[in-house]
């Protein structure tokens, strides 16, 4: 008789509980053998489908010991598994579950979902490669928060002053604003240059940037760009994988003690040229009491 719910050793003899839970989640296919003829047999065919899971025998499995031909005071043997294994299945961008790893790269025409799967290596999809000079750096270990702050407030400058304002930072002439992660942050008077309240001086946030504007810069001057005329277009910090330490503390307790490391991308292009605009000759029209004012003034100067 067919098993219909998961039990445990009394449901199955001596069945292992694992086999059996591996086999009713799908993973296996177990099939139990005569029990009552000969000692316990199982067969497993690997990674069937769910509708290939078949756990029956003749009856209902005996729990006696004595009906599966042992005696009373004694164990009964285990049983002999014999494994075989399946034609391999011809499933596309299956990751290897055996042997060495390996590096798992489909191809993108092939896939279920085509040409939709692309790769974004900057967020800013709509400046021209041509006329811009670009910069990033992964698994930064500096703080994820101060970076983000520090890049906020150089974002949209000219190169020449935002190399300025990162070298101030570095020597606390300058401060930078601390608008969102600012959190338990003092004030300081050189946050009036930004009208906020809260500032610090990352310096350690400051030298990356300073180097990845630097680098960025070269890569201009390698495609021919004005250097002199590039401004910080577009800049964005991520997070990346936090970084796991322990921290032994009193009475044998164990913190967590983990870093907050980031990604860093930046864009600079030239500068636009600004044009100013032209005058408009505009009638102004005025309320009847801006006219009652004027006519006063007219007949005070006559």
């Amino acid at each position: 008789m067919a098993a219909t719910r998961v039990g445990r050793w009394a449901a199955y003899g001596d069945t292992p509980t694992y086999l059996i839970k591996r086999a009713l989640q799908g993973e296996w296919c177990l099939k139990l053998m005569d029990l009552r003829r000969k000692p316990l047999q199982f067969q497993i065919l690997i990674k069937p489908s769910i509708d290939e899971i078949d756990i029956e025998a003749d009856n209902e499995v005996p729990t006696d010991r004595k009906l599966q031909g042992n005696t009373a005071g004694r164990r009964a043997p285990r049983a002999k598994k014999r494994t075989t294994t399946s034609e391999p299945r011809d499933l596309k961008f299956q990751r290897p579950t055996t042997g060495k790893r390996q590096n798992f790269s489909p191809d993108i025409e092939d896939h279920p979902l085509g040409n939709h799967i692309k790769m974004v290596r900057y967020a800013a999809q709509d400046i021209p490669a041509a006329k811009s000079a670009r910069a990033r750096g992964s698994y930064l270990r500096v703080s994820f928060k101060n970076t983000r702050e520090t890049a906020q407030a150089i974002n949209g400058m000219k190169l020449q002053r935002a190399l300025t304002f990162l070298t101030n930072v570095t020597e606390k002439a300058e401060a930078v604003p601390m608008r969102r992660y600012a959190g338990s942050t003092g004030r300081c008077a050189q946050g009036k240059q930004w009208g906020v309240s809260k500032a610090r001086w990352p310096v350690k946030s400051a030298e990356f940037l300073l180097d990845l504007l630097k680098n960025a810069e070269a890569n201009a001057d390698t495609k021919g760009l004005d250097t002199g005329n590039l401004v910080v277009k577009h800049i964005q910090v991520n997070q990346a994988p936090k970084g796991r330490r322990r921290t032994y503390r009193a009475h044998g307790r164990i913190n967590p003690y983990m870093t907050n490391p980031c990604h860093i991308e930046l864009i600079l292009t030239e500068a636009e040229e600004t044009v100013a605009k032209a005058a408009e000759n505009k009638e102004v029209r005025l309320s009847s009491r801006q006219r009652g004012a004027q006519l006063r003034r007219a007949l005070i100067e006559a």
